[in-house]
C-alpha cells in the first residue's frame, strides 16, 4: 500500500472531524524502542506531529524492560493505558530496512479494559511517512467502528412524549347514577289481558358489576274483564327497590339478572247491570320479582335495556262476579319492558 505526500492533509482532516468533541483531552502513549535507528526515530517524530495535529495529546516513553520477551504483552500495556488514561498506544518496531507498527487501542469501563490491536507489517519499500499516515488512518477507522457498536447496543433513551404514552391512562371511575324510562307489556297468566304500563328506574352503581335499582310503573292502561253484563277494569301500580347483576363485555352487551322487593297496588272498578251493584276495590300487595335480560351500550353514555319480568303478589288480587272468581292477579304477572337510558 503506497501513500504519497498529498494523501496526509485529508486523512488528518477526515480524523479530526471524527473526533471533534473528544479528541482535546484523549492521549495516545508512542512506545520508543531502547536502541533506535534514524529510520524508526523519523517514523515516532512524523507520528507525533500527526497526531499532535489533530489535537490529540502525545506522551513519548521507553518500552518497558522485558516488554519484546513477552509472550502477551497486554497486562503491561493495560497497566500503562490505566495509569495514563491513554486511548491508545503505539509501539513502533525497528526492522532495520523497514518499520513496523503495533497499534493497541483501549476502551475504558466501568469493570474492565477492553483492547483492540492492530499489526502494520513493515514494507521493504515503507517510508516514515507513510507509516505516520498508516497509523492515522488505522486510529480513525478503528475508533468509527467502536462509535458505531457502542451506539448500535446501546438501547434508545425513551422520551417524555414515548412515557406519557406508553404509561397506561388512569381508569377513569365513571358515571355512578342512571336514568331509564320507557314502558312494559303486563300481562296476567289467569284471565286479566295486557295492559301498556310506562316505567321509569334511578340506577345507582357503586362499583363494580351490582346495580342498585329503584323502579315504579304507573299511569298506564287497564285492561277489561267480563263476563255477561258485568264487567271491571283493572288497573296496577307498583314500585320496586332491588339489585341488578350487570356485567361488562367486549362488544357492549351486557346480559343482566336482578331481583328485586316492592309494593303492588291493584285497582278494580266495577261496571254492572240493575239489579246487581258494582264496587270500586283497592288492594295493596308485597310483590317480588325477578328479571333477566340484556343491556346494549350506545355511543356516549346511553344505552337500552330489555327484559323479561316475572311478579309474585303476596296476597294476590282475585276478581269477583257475585260469588265466583273469574280472573287472578299477581300469580303471577309478566312484564316485557323496553327501556332507554343514559348515565348522569
Amino acid at each position: 500500500m503506497r501513500h504519497n505526500g498529498r494523501l496526509a492533509p485529508r486523512l488528518v482532516i477526515a480524523f479530526a472531524l471524527a473526533w471533534v468533541g473528544r479528541a482535546h483531552a484523549a492521549t495516545v502513549v508512542l512506545l520508543e524502542p531502547a536502541r533506535s535507528t534514524p529510520a524508526t526515530k523519523e517514523a515516532l517524530f512524523r507520528l507525533q506531529g500527526e497526531l499532535l495535529a489533530v489535537g490529540l495529546e502525545v506522551e513519548l516513553r521507553a518500552r518497558p524492560s522485558g516488554f519484546s520477551q513477552s509472550l502477551d504483552p497486554r497486562a503491561q500495556l493495560e497497566r500503562i493505558a490505566e495509569r495514563q488514561r491513554a486511548i491508545a498506544i503505539i509501539d513502533v518496531n525497528d526492522g532495520g530496512a523497514a518499520v513496523s507498527v503495533q497499534i493497541w487501542i483501549f476502551e475504558h469501563g466501568p469493570d474492565r479494559v477492553q483492547v483492540s490491536r492492530v499489526v502494520l507489517e513493515p514494507e521493504p519499500v515503507t517510508r516514515s511517512e507513510t507509516v505516520a499516515i498508516r497509523a492515522i488512518e488505522v486510529l480513525r477507522s478503528r475508533f468509527l467502528e467502536l462509535a458505531l457498536a457502542r451506539r448500535e447496543s446501546k438501547p434508545p433513551t425513551p422520551t417524555p412524549a414515548a412515557n406519557h404514552a406508553a404509561a397506561p391512562p388512569p381508569s377513569p371511575r365513571g358515571p355512578r347514577f342512571g336514568l331509564e324510562a320507557g314502558a312494559a307489556i303486563s300481562t296476567g297468566v289467569d284471565g286479566i289481558g295486557p295492559a301498556l304500563l310506562p316505567l321509569v328506574r334511578f340506577d345507582w352503581r357503586p362499583g363494580g358489576w351490582l346495580l342498585a335499582q329503584l323502579t315504579a310503573g304507573a299511569l298506564g292502561t287497564s285492561p277489561t274483564v267480563e263476563r255477561g253484563t258485568t264487567s271491571a277494569e283493572v288497573a296496577q301500580q307498583y314500585a320496586a327497590l332491588g339489585v341488578c347483576y350487570c356485567p361488562r363485555t367486549v362488544l357492549g352487551l351486557r346480559p343482566l339478572l336482578a331481583l328485586s322487593v316492592g309494593a303492588l297496588r291493584t285497582t278494580l272498578d266495577g261496571r254492572a247491570e240493575l239489579p246487581q251493584r258494582a264496587h270500586f276495590v283497592e288492594q295493596w300487595s308485597a310483590v317480588f320479582e325477578a328479571a333477566i335480560g340484556a343491556r346494549l351500550q350506545l355511543p356516549g353514555r346511553y344505552f337500552v335495556t330489555v327484559a323479561s319480568h316475572v311478579q309474585l303478589a303476596q296476597p294476590y288480587v282475585a276478581v269477583h262476579f257475585t260469588d265466583q272468581i273469574v280472573a287472578t292477579s299477581g300469580r303471577p304477572n309478566l312484564l316485557f319492558p323496553l327501556m332507554f337510558g343514559a348515565w348522569l
